[in-house]
């Protein structure tokens, strides 16, 4: 059976004093959580935990979750190793900090720089090289959605940020409806299933047997109320999270929901 995921995103936001805090209370909350119920192997009854600060907060948050079974991951990385890229850090530096995760393509790299399928599927090669798991955005606007192309868009995403990939080998896929991000709308657990069926189909067309073991995130205004609907769906194997992610007690809420999928 696949492994709950559950992924903090905190997008621009934190500093020294206000991440300590928070990761503090959220060790509370979790070691709380796995002292009360069964370990698993990723440390918190089964599922994996990770955090996603901004880049100047990678080894502080290194440092404060060391030894708790929180991993570290990062917002981006470029597609290059190296060389005359001002403001850009590559995958082998994330490495060398401490991460073991990058989420690539999010729609708000798309919108507000332009990325575009050919520029994500060179950073998913980039991370592949520097040993990180990439996790992979997709999903439609609200335009998209009434027109009736969501599959359309996805299935697309997908297969140009894949177009180098022969085997789905350690990457994750997060559906995110660009509808429902930071927007308190939220996909009905029927509606994101539908999606998830689909993307796994179309990853099968890649690489059948790595499809079924791929995990699958939602996206898109998840909260502690909604997120056992989500994660009882067959395809949903966990969420990533923006604004709850920044409160200690509703992204502990999520993790253990996420628990409850085993």
């Amino acid at each position: 059976m696949r492994q709950p995921l559950v992924i903090a995103n905190w997008k621009m936001n934190g500093d020294s004093d206000t991440n300590r805090a928070l990761l503090t209370a959220l060790m509370g909350f979790l070691e709380a959580e796995s002292a009360g119920g069964s370990d698993g192997p990723g440390g918190f009854g089964g599922s994996d935990c990770v955090v996603c600060p901004p880049y100047p907060y990678l080894d502080s948050v290194r440092q404060l979750i060391a030894s708790s079974g929180i991993e570290l991951g990062a917002q981006d990385c470029s597609h290059s190793e190296s060389g005359a890229y001002t403001g850009e850090v590559a995958a082998s530096m994330l490495a060398d900090c401490g991460c073991g995760w990058v989420i690539l393509g999010h729609s708000e790299r798309r919108q507000y720089h332009g990325e575009s399928d050919v520029l994500v599927a060179a950073k998913m090669s980039a991370a592949a090289r520097a040993g990180l798991v990439p996790i992979l955005c997709v999903g439609e606007t609200r335009e998209q959605r009434e027109a009736g192309n969501e599959a359309k868009v996805v299935t697309a995403q997908l297969r140009g940020a894949l177009a180098d990939v022969a085997e789905l080998d350690d990457i994750v896929v997060a559906y995110e409806p660009v509808w429902a991000i930071g927007t308190g709308l939220t996909a009905t657990p029927e509606l994101a299933q539908d999606m998830h069926k689909t993307i796994r189909a179309a990853l099968a067309e890649i690489d059948e047997q790595g499809a079924k073991a791929t995990r699958l995130l939602y996206g898109g205004s998840v909260k502690a109320d909604n997120a056992a609907e989500l994660f009882a769906q067959s395809d949903i194997d966990g969420a990533l999270v923006g604004g709850a992610s920044l409160d200690a007690e509703a992204f502990a809420a999520i993790v253990k929901a996420a628990q409850g999928r085993n």
